[in-house]
């Protein structure tokens, strides 16, 4: 046998993953504050705006529960740039304490930790903190994006979610700032003090001096009044988790759907989904602009809920037509005979 006629020998075990323990150790304490934060709702019946003062930070530690452990995750895959990343990730887990630490400090206080006005020293310090904060957890993110963005860590489908999903949560973070557009409210602590408030969550046409806490949802107190801009930015910071699990489920289903078996016919399946997915956060930001609520859609939402629906239809029966074709017996032989065979690598030793 030649050295050319050699087969190639690929690695026997794929690089080591390490976690990223600042991220685990975050994503642990955000869990503990949300058991926390249950139990105190239960035992405090101190209330913001019509809703409990721990709502708040029960949803901020479910949120950064679930952001930072799939930061940790995808962190610790083997990749170019994993010193940058890691100092990113712990840049992000510990301005996720501090900030989240302040929400907290303010529930127990029975006031507001977003976008409160008032001049005691610790909401003074506090405002100081979230203005500095928010923009290190948007910036480290960004940069985590950019890093793993030109890179495969995983398998096609997965590597194209991740990449998607950073992408849409790095708009979706963004969006946060888009509050601060919404105009000033007055309203009143939890024993009845009155506070300013520089901004809200809500739209609605004139800008009355109430508009958070009017008409809200069961459980999440999004509004149904106006256009929440909450449900825009919730939907954007966790599209990466949905977009992971529906890889995950595609290369479940693929030993017994014929037609998913192609790595190529997944990953495209995957670009579809995010494509639509991105499509409906941006349809959110536009009804919540608009001051409509999530819940009384009218016929231009409808319109363009539908048409976002017909696209991503329409891909998924593009991508399922162009597999059936590269699945013809004729069509794969010829491929066969042309393409002379090769050693495999692992995807993680690329």
């Amino acid at each position: 046998m030649t050295t050319l006629d050699r087969p190639t020998l690929a690695p026997l075990t794929a690089p080591a993953r390490r976690p990223h323990r600042p991220l685990l150790v975050t994503t642990a304490s955000m869990a503990a504050l949300a058991v926390f934060s249950l139990c105190a709702m239960a035992f405090d019946d101190r209330m913001l705006l019509g809703e409990s003062v721990w709502l708040k930070p029960l949803k901020f530690a479910i949120a950064m529960a679930l952001y930072c452990g799939t930061l940790a995750w995808l962190v610790s895959f083997p990749h170019r740039g994993r010193r940058l990343t890691w100092w990113m990730g712990t840049v992000f887990a510990a301005t996720s304490i501090v900030d989240v630490g302040f929400v907290v400090v303010q529930a127990a206080r029975g006031t507001f930790s977003h976008f409160n006005t008032q001049h005691d020293a610790v909401n003074t310090v506090g405002q100081w903190v979230f203005m500095t904060g928010v923009p290190g957890l948007f910036l480290a993110n960004l940069v985590i994006a950019v890093t793993l963005s030109w890179q495969r860590i995983t398998d096609r489908p997965t590597s194209l979610a991740i990449r998607a999903g950073l992408g849409i949560a790095v708009f979706g973070m963004a969006l946060g700032y888009t509050m601060g557009f919404s105009g000033e409210q007055q309203t009143t602590d939890a024993y009845g003090h009155p506070v300013r408030l520089g901004a809200g969550h809500t739209f609605i046409s004139g800008q009355p001096a109430v508009r958070d806490g009017i008409e809200g949802m069961p459980v999440t107190h999004w509004s149904t009044a106006g256009g929440d801009m909450r449900i825009a930015h919730f939907a954007g910071l966790h599209g990466i988790q949905l977009l992971i699990v529906a890889a995950v489920v595609l290369a479940r289903l693929a030993p017994t759907v014929n037609w998913l078996r192609a790595e190529r016919t997944r990953t495209r399946l995957v670009g579809v989904l995010a494509l639509g997915y991105t499509g409906l956060v941006a349809l959110l930001v536009w009804q919540a602009l608009r001051g409509q609520p999530v819940t009384r859609p009218d016929g231009e939402t409808l319109t363009a809920l539908i048409l976002v629906a017909a696209v991503t239809a329409l891909g998924i029966g593009l991508v399922h037509a162009l597999s059936l074709r590269a699945r013809r017996p004729g069509r794969h032989a010829a491929v066969s005979a042309a393409v002379r065979p090769h050693a495999s690598v692992p995807p993680m030793s690329r």
